[in-house]
């Protein structure tokens, strides 16, 4: 059994018209879930004001026998506490080590106040059948929390604690990413929205669980790491110019919208999705997150992952076929070679040989590159040239 207490950090990542057809499909799919995954569900209401109603009981029965407080849930960022599943991701196992949060001092008497507050605001917002995001929980009561990060650990820890989605404790996060092309649906509050309505995308909703009636014409969805390049393919009429498609961006590391959203596109329609990074191990470890999960909500794994996404680019061998100017490539800092180390240790890598020799490609040659470094070849070079042809000839993993 690990103890830890609340951390005050937010854990980061441990963002001429064309003739293309997609003729190169990904399986889809499918099969249950094992039995010693954790899998979370939705829950009705009666059923999670139980469940904090049971966590919280505990606590008082403790402190009125004069006991140490304590929760545990499942460690949320332990790699043995995970397993790797080609057709979900990485899940956290139900059989696994925990983390305790032990209230047994004067410091952390704060902490339990921390929780306590924050277990009645949720319990609130589900009995009354009402949503707030983060940010709001934050500002209801700032002196306490001291910082945003406590509310969010917490929040996920709570999460995990119950095995039950956030949206089931009703709580929401900002959203930063952006949606765009052939895509329209209809959000909870019954306000019909078409991504090919605004020049710069749609800002995805912040309840993303309650998005129906979704439907589309697009033949593929492309996810662009970084908001640059996402902006520049609008300006430059990707989504026209090419056959109908979706583009959608988390911004740089992916929030919880952006990740919920493309799942809901995965299973709404049939058709190829791709990412599009930069070769680096940021972009990389980025692509990872959005197809087999993060090590810190692998409990939410089964809503959040994408299995079927392919690596389109920027591939690292690209960087030399291509013979991308010397000028605008960036070499290798021993950051970037301890992580390209530390993902080809991940679980998934063994079931993407093809992945795994890219990175190796990227270690050995010493320079990384960004997607807008094409520029230095046209500055229509990605839109016009790079992406149809992937497209075409299928030049993705």
């Amino acid at each position: 059994m690990e103890d830890c207490e609340i951390n005050d950090t937010v854990t980061s990542v441990d963002e001429e018209r064309a003739d293309v057809h997609v003729d190169k499909h990904p399986m889809v799919l499918h099969s249950s879930t094992p039995l010693d995954i954790v899998c979370t569900k939705q829950l009705p209401r009666e059923e999670v004001l139980k469940a904090i109603e049971e966590v919280v009981q505990r606590l008082l029965d403790d402190l009125s026998k004069g006991l140490c407080p304590t929760l545990v849930c499942n460690a949320r960022h332990r790699w043995d506490n995970v397993r790797f599943e080609e057709n979900v991701g990485i899940q956290m196992l139900a059989e696994s080590s925990v983390c305790e949060v032990r209230f047994n001092s004067r410091t952390s008497i704060i902490k339990l106040a921390q929780h306590m507050r924050i277990f009645q605001m949720i319990y609130h917002l589900v009995q009354t059948d009402s949503f707030s995001t983060k940010r709001d929980i934050y500002y209801n009561d700032p002196k306490l929390f001291g910082k945003q990060a406590v509310v969010d650990h917490v929040i996920d820890n709570i999460s995990c604690m119950l095995q039950v989605p956030r949206s089931c404790l009703h709580v929401t996060c900002t959203s930063k990413g952006c949606v765009a092309g052939d895509l329209r649906y209809i959000e909870n509050n019954g306000a019909h929205v078409d991504c090919n309505s605004s020049a710069n995308g749609v800002l995805i909703s912040t309840q993303v669980e309650g998005i129906q009636y979704m439907s589309s014409k697009a033949q593929f969805v492309l996810v662009v790491e970084k908001d640059a390049t996402f902006q520049k393919l609008l300006d430059d009429g990707f989504c026209v110019k090419m056959h109908p498609c979706i583009l959608i961006t988390g911004k740089g590391v992916p929030d919880v919208n952006t990740r919920l959203l493309l799942h809901k596109i995965s299973n709404a329609f049939p058709i190829p999705i791709f990412a599009l990074v930069d070769a680096d191990p940021h972009g990389i470890e980025i692509m990872t997150i959005y197809k087999y999960g993060s090590l810190s909500m692998s409990f939410d794994a089964s809503n959040l992952t994408v299995p079927t996404l392919h690596w389109l680019g920027l591939l690292p061998s690209d960087i030399e076929r291509l013979d991308i100017t010397k000028g605008v490539r960036l070499p290798m800092t021993p950051r970037d070679r301890s992580k390209v180390q530390e993902l080809i240790k991940r679980p998934y890598i063994k079931a993407q040989p093809l992945w795994r020799k890219e990175l190796e490609r990227l270690e050995a040659c010493g320079e990384k590159a960004e997607i807008q470094s094409l520029t230095s070849l046209s500055s229509s070079f990605l839109a016009q040239v790079y992406l149809p042809n992937k497209l075409h000839f299928g030049g993705w993993i």
